[in-house]
């Protein structure tokens, strides 16, 4: 099982810090290419059942509010994915743990489709920041492959 990581995590957009209040959305994509590896990462070889992708940074002070994948190219068949987070200094938090699945289960990437959060998680503010990761499963992903991953919530500033 591989840890698959994409580029310039830190450098993602996110709020300006403007008076217009600090609701957000958070934006995140997953390419795949015609041997089914993420186009923007660290690995050139096909995302396998099982892997793991840090999909970009999930800031400290986030509190994370509700979650939706809109697949518009479909990955291989019988491919899912669990949706989550874990810190990115590896350490777990007693208060906020890690949750590989936070924000959806077994999320049918093999189709395409609007995917809303449909887990009932109470709600939660990151006490530092976290990975976005999606855990693969069911099966090997070799085909071109789209999602983009948009979490919404509240921008709170570091604890």
């Amino acid at each position: 099982m591989a840890t698959i990581t994409k580029k310039k995590v830190l450098n993602q957009k996110q709020f300006g810090g403007t008076p217009y209040g600090n609701k957000t959305t958070l934006e995140f994509n997953l390419t795949t290419n015609a041997v089914g590896a993420f186009t923007d990462s660290d690995v050139a070889t096909g995302i396998a059942s099982g892997d793991k992708v840090r999909l970009g940074v999930l800031p400290a002070g986030f509190r994370p509010d509700d979650s939706q994948v809109l697949v518009s190219d479909a990955f291989s068949a019988s491919v899912t994915a669990n949706l989550g987070f874990e810190y990115v200094d590896g350490v777990d938090s007693a208060a906020v743990p890690q949750n590989a699945s936070y924000f959806g289960a077994a999320l049918a990437l093999s189709a395409t489709g609007r995917l809303r959060n449909a887990t009932t998680n109470a709600p939660i503010t990151l006490p530092k920041d976290a990975y976005l990761i999606l855990t693969t499963g069911g099966a090997a992903n070799a085909v071109v492959g789209v999602a983009d991953i948009f979490i919404e919530g509240v921008l709170n500033g570091a604890p």
